[in-house]
């Protein structure tokens, strides 16, 4: 159970819905039988071809709710698709998978709306003819069915089915209280007899969803071997160390009892890769994009970005830069971290560029980046901020570029690097958790490192310069990077049979 599912329309946000798109199917491949549930959000039970196949009902708020079960047509016909239809899974309009909460009420609205969902697939296991195999809990959203597993004694069948959870990203965990508001586990669960010392946060006198899994699973896995070491130690904000964000002692002793594993997420390999589009398409193509997002919104990152777009030439410049992720700390920080100058990252590479490229960022998330973004782009003719998403700009951009830029302070996995690699496009990466396991400094691109934030984001800068010096000066050694880049192969196969090996044969 997952709160993203890419083989579904509109299922998707973020990385988390690749990997529930590709890791089922790669499983079943293995011949295992596979069922994958997510909320509806208002508006996935209502894609092509889904079917009702009935409702359940499932005690939240003291309440039983009545649950609308779907089936729905997937991506992959080998896995089966179900979503939970309920009112409470669509809290705004339809088909937002999250929300942003002010900074007082953290994770609120969807801690909400994931816990009923978590009530919900319990009680459908509950339902079911024979108990599962394993239930496979993917992240904080689904963190609370370990809780409901352990102390709700009415869910019989699901104190009988293993628990596998999947850490993605630790940064958010959906702390939440225990009670005194509307978003609090006792007001989900009234009169619920819990231990607080299994699901609460190790700091905070709180209810933690991420921390009650990691105590409660039976296997724990991290979608990358590097970030499985990195998050048993404590994170050290000054030193620009990102590790177990207030967790590392529950995941020490997971790791203690063998309950704790990192496996490398994978990547799709089977579409054969296509020539990038010519230049004057491709700006077409993002002047399109761009054009309808000012449509719905005339905000003015849109009219920077589409000015930008008619300024630059109808000859491709010699260098084409890009970056695609989500606008957040972890993968801005160092961009916009500043020297003793007080010039940061992004402006120090941008000014080295000069004339002779260009920089294209596509991304959305925390507005006080965003804006950040925006600021620098409006002061340097050689870089595009597009604020948004698109699959068919960012896929053009994996294939358009020369350099791929993803300095995160963080990486549990991270799917853009390879992506851009699978495309012949090589990496600038920070030698962390996923981006460690995958690029290879000098190899398949090039990697920085260094002991604090400043030191990482100088070493970035660094790194980005010596990579345009090598496309410049030595094309032959180049090309054959360029080469081995596209031929690394992190195939979703190789990381479900590890699944097997090492999480459910183990259960």
């Amino acid at each position: 159970m997952a709160a993203e599912n890419a083989a579904l329309t509109g299922g998707k946000m973020g990385g988390i819905g690749d990997v529930i798109r590709d890791l089922p199917a790669a499983l079943a491949d293995l011949g295992l039988q596979i069922t994958v549930l997510t909320p509806s959000y208002g508006s996935l039970q209502k894609l092509p071809g889904a079917r009702a196949l009935g409702s359940l009902q499932s005690n939240f708020r003291g309440i039983n709710q009545k649950v609308d079960v779907w089936e729905v047509h997937g991506a992959v016909g080998t896995v089966r698709s179900l979503v939970l239809d309920h009112n409470l899974f669509m809290p705004t309009e339809p088909g937002v998978i999250y929300h942003s909460d002010d900074d007082d009420r953290p994770f609120a609205t969807d801690a909400n709306k994931f816990a009923f969902f978590s009530a919900g697939v319990a009680s459908w296991v509950e339902t079911l003819e024979s108990t599962p195999a394993a239930i496979h809990l993917h992240d904080w959203h689904a963190g609370t069915v370990a809780a409901l597993r352990a102390f709700e004694p009415s869910f019989e069948r699901l104190r009988q089915t293993p628990t596998v959870l999947t850490i993605h990203n630790l940064a958010y965990q959906g702390q939440r209280p225990f009670t005194g508001d509307s978003s609090a586990f006792d007001e989900w669960f009234p009169g619920l007899d819990y231990t607080p010392e299994q699901i609460a946060d190790p700091v905070f006198d709180c209810y933690n969803p991420m921390a009650a899994a990691i105590r409660l699973a039976d296997r724990i896995n991290t979608v990358s071997p590097t970030y499985a070491k990195e998050i048993l130690r404590k994170s050290d904000p000054e030193r620009g160390f990102v590790g177990g964000e207030g967790l590392e002692g529950d995941l020490n002793t997971a790791a203690e009892q063998h309950r704790l594993t990192g496996i490398l997420n994978g990547c799709d390999y089977s579409m054969p890769r296509t020539r990038p589009a010519p230049w004057g398409e491709f700006l077409k193509l993002a002047k399109t994009t761009v054009g309808a997002w000012k449509a719905e919104a005339d905000a003015s990152v849109h009219r920077l970005a589409l000015e930008r777009l008619g300024q630059l030439p109808r000859r491709r410049p010699p260098h084409v830069l890009t970056s695609v992720g989500r606008v957040v700390e972890q993968k801005m920080r160092l961009l916009l971290e500043a020297d003793n100058d007080g010039v940061t990252a992004l402006e120090a590479v941008l000014d080295r560029l000069d004339r002779r490229g260009h920089f294209f960022l596509l991304g959305s998330g925390e507005p006080r980046y965003e804006g950040r973004l925006e600021a620098i782009a409006a002061d340097h003719e050689n870089m595009t901020y597009f604020r948004g998403y698109s699959e068919a700009l960012s896929n053009e951009l994996y294939r358009t570029g020369d350099l791929f830029l993803m300095p995160s302070s963080f990486e549990p996995c991270g799917i853009s690097q390879l992506l851009a690699m699978r495309e012949g496009q090589p990496c600038v990466v920070h030698g962390v958790g996923g981006l460690a396991d995958t690029v290879q400094d000098g190899v398949s691109g090039f990697v920085f490192r260094g002991d604090t934030a400043q030191e990482q984001s100088a070493a970035f800068v660094e790194c980005v310069a010596n990579a345009l010096t090598m496309r410049d000066r030595q094309p032959r050694q180049w090309r054959r990077l360029r080469e081995q880049a596209a031929g690394q192969r992190f195939e979703w196969s190789a990381s479900a049979r590890q699944y097997i090996e090492t999480v459910y044969e183990c259960l």
